[in-house]
């Protein structure tokens, strides 16, 4: 009995590849302004500088943008993009004149390096980066509760082994991620320290990045998981 063989059919579909998700230009153009202000915030504010939200997402995007990671740019963007709007309404009301946080009241001291206040400017373009980023990639909902978790772990190491505020902080990073008030020259006095670090453990997670979770989860592509 011989086997009947099927004809090959030139057309049958390949293996799918791996696209590149995200442009070369832009990994290369965010690393030179890694290369730049990591080692510059090391030499002027010391290594737990690093400790900040902020700079904490700066270098998880560097990681997420070469290994095209929805994980890692969804932390990033569910944890500091408020935060970081926030600071450029704060930023854009000070070039005219008025006050409203103060979060930016640094940017406009003369006494103040330029170059620092310049690399400073990242927590303008970041949020919309981190935008646009969740768009090409996908939006991964375990970023909600990966994001909490790194946010009570670092807050708890803020508040029991980082300088608490005082009145000539310097370029020393005091009062890091604000575990002792909104101040870095003064602690809050409007509760117990200790009630107002649980108010941020506890606000966190629900109050300002649950929001942007749901947002997040409901306008965004979702991820495609390997």
């Amino acid at each position: 009995m011989s086997a009947s063989l099927s004809p090959i059919s030139w057309d049958a579909p390949r293996p799918a590849t791996r696209r590149q998700r995200l442009p070369l230009g832009l990994k290369l153009a965010y690393t030179a302004f890694m290369a730049v202000l990591v080692p510059t915030y090391t030499y002027y504010y010391g290594p737990t500088n690093f400790l900040y939200f902020c700079d904490i997402a700066l270098i998880l995007t560097l990681i997420g943008l070469w290994t095209e990671s929805a994980l890692l740019i969804s932390l990033c963007a569910v944890g500091i993009v408020v935060p970081q709007v926030v600071w450029v309404v704060d930023f854009a009301a000070g070039l005219f004149g008025r006050r409203l946080t103060g979060m930016t009241d640094y940017m406009f001291k003369s006494e103040n390096s330029a170059f620092l206040r310049g690399l400073s400017l990242f927590h303008g373009w970041l949020p919309f980066l981190l935008v646009y980023l969740v768009r090409r990639l996908g939006y991964d909902r375990r970023a909600w509760a990966a994001w909490s978790g790194l946010a009570v772990a670092v807050l708890t190491v803020c508040f029991l082994a980082m300088p608490a505020p005082r009145p000539d902080p310097g370029l020393v990073p005091v009062n890091i991620n604000y575990v002792w008030g909104l101040s870095d020259t003064a602690a809050q006095t409007w509760m117990p320290p200790l009630a107002w670090f649980g108010l941020l453990v506890v606000g966190i997670p629900l109050a300002l990045c649950g929001p942007t979770h749901l947002i997040l989860r409901a306008v965004m592509p979702p991820a495609i998981r390997p």
